[in-house]
């Protein structure tokens, strides 16, 4: 497996999603992150053990689509986007709750 640059990384792991169903999920170890489309799961797992440092488990994928939405009668679309649910080895943990100002 090639090693991915800091740049990459960044590039792969956009943002962690805070929901109703991520938080439940967070008490079984598993954490949901916002990834680039074109990524794929062995680059999510490097990025993750790479950004974070620790051991991941296993990466499950998903492709969301986006909700078609109207506003004053106009009809727009949300952007696509790709989820990632991490599970961790047991003992690890991601803080996601770290504000960026």
């Amino acid at each position: 497996m090639k090693k991915i640059s800091m740049e990459k990384t960044y590039e792969i792991i956009r943002n962690p999603l805070i929901s109703e169903k991520s938080t439940f999920i967070s008490q079984f170890n598993y954490y949901v992150f916002k990834v680039s489309p074109k990524s794929n799961k062995p680059e999510i797992k490097q990025a993750i053990e790479k950004l974070f440092n620790v051991k991941v488990l296993s990466v499950n994928t998903l492709n969301q689509n986006g909700k078609v939405k109207k506003f004053r009668n106009v009809k727009g679309r949300r952007p696509d986007f790709k989820k990632a649910f991490i599970k961790l080895a047991e003992g690890n943990t991601i803080d996601t709750t770290i504000e960026v100002k």
